[in-house]
């Protein structure tokens, strides 16, 4: 498999909804995944998988049951596996996701927000 040099802003451009990752990448079993993520998430956790949110654009909070952190453009924060947590972004923010490929996209919690297959662009 050939290689590409990835512009991010211009693979946020291809996309609009909410919520939804776009997977832009792959290596070692791990994806890099675009999510443009607007209002509140639901309450999940990933058994068995971190979670690495780095903002691109806007801000974002993820709670947690005892507290909440706040991630601004160019801070990242990796949620470690089992632990319960609901990003929050009052405003349009753009992340990049980096998982493990089998990671469910809300755990086992289903939602209408849960997103089955993730889709490359």
């Amino acid at each position: 498999m050939k290689s590409e040099k990835v512009n991010l802003k211009d693979k946020f451009e291809l996309f609009k909804e909410y919520w939804n990752p776009k997977i832009i990448g792959e290596l070692n079993g791990q994806q890099v995944k675009l999510a443009k993520l607007k209002g509140e998430f639901v309450w999940h956790d990933h058994k068995e998988e971190d979670e690495m949110f780095l903002v691109i654009k806007g801000s974002l909070k993820i709670e947690f049951r005892d507290n909440t952190i706040s991630l601004n453009k160019g801070e990242m924060y990796i949620v470690p596996k089992g632990v319960e947590h609901k990003p929050i972004a009052e405003e349009e923010a753009w992340v990049l996701l980096f998982e493990p490929a089998n990671t469910k996209h809300t755990g086992e919690v289903k939602n209408k927000l849960s997103v089955e297959n993730q889709e490359w662009i």
